[in-house]
């Protein structure tokens, strides 16, 4: 018995106990990265979560800005916007245009809704984007940078909001329910709603939809024969290629 037992124990080399070893610090290793991965999930997602709730309190005080009263309405001055509170204009509210400019060396006129961004960058919102078919409502940002996509979609190319012509706006695919991950499942006949800062409301159907290279900015052509179009442009679930929706006035 004794024999049968020291034999045994023979068959555990050194090899043996060396590839033991390895497997248990494959097996650290392994776990010790996928608790990296998750926890850099965690922070994708938490940030996701953090710059969606930025995009939500940015789009409620632009709509509480823009619906002081029922009777509100909108106009041009000069270079001011002038929110009229009664018919005979006897109480009006003036805010600077959104075209930044200095009355004086040093200060400058800054939009009412300006924000600034972690890396100090400046931003404003130039329209707000409705698609009910798919949950969508955000506002749109004046400039396209990575920074400024991770807060809301953006303005790509194209006119002001609501004028003739091509008006582009690029928002992420996050594959979940927030910004333009849904944008892969509109169809032809679905309603986009812009409107812009004077609080004019545009509904425009969807046309088309087709995937491009990265590359390919055909898309953003100003060649709409008078009429007003919109672009929405996003990535595909795997980010190999780009999802074009095409919507014309209606």
């Amino acid at each position: 018995m004794n024999q049968i037992l020291i034999s045994e124990k023979l068959y555990i080399t050194p090899e043996l106990k060396k590839k033991k070893k390895m497997y248990k610090i494959d097996f650290f290793i392994s776990v010790f990265l996928v608790c990296i991965l998750f926890s850099y999930y965690i922070y994708a997602e938490y940030d996701k979560n953090k710059n969606e709730a930025i995009s939500q309190e940015i789009l409620s005080n632009i709509e509480f800005e823009n619906g002081v009263a029922d009777d509100t309405t909108i106009k041009f001055s000069d270079n001011s916007i002038v929110v009229v509170l009664n018919e005979d204009d006897s109480n009006e509210v003036l805010y600077s245009n959104p075209i930044q400019e200095e009355d004086e060396p040093g200060n400058e006129v800054l939009p009412r809704n300006e924000s600034v961004a972690p890396s100090g960058q400046k931003y404003h919102t130039v329209a707000i984007i409705d698609i009910p078919s798919i949950g969508v409502h955000y506002p749109v940002l004046n400039t396209t940078t990575d920074e400024l996509l991770k807060i809301s979609p953006c303005y790509f190319w194209g006119p002001k909001p609501n004028q003739v012509g091509n008006y582009c706006i690029v928002g992420h695919n996050y594959r979940n329910s927030k910004f333009f991950s849904k944008v892969p499942n509109l169809e032809n006949g679905d309603i986009i709603e812009i409107t812009d800062m004077t609080g004019k409301k545009l509904k425009y159907s969807v046309y088309d939809k087709y995937l491009v290279d990265p590359t390919d900015v055909s898309c953003t052509s100003q060649r709409t024969d008078g009429r007003k179009e919109i672009t929405i442009i996003t990535c595909t679930n795997d980010s190999a290629k780009r999802v074009i929706v095409k919507a014309t006035e209606v």
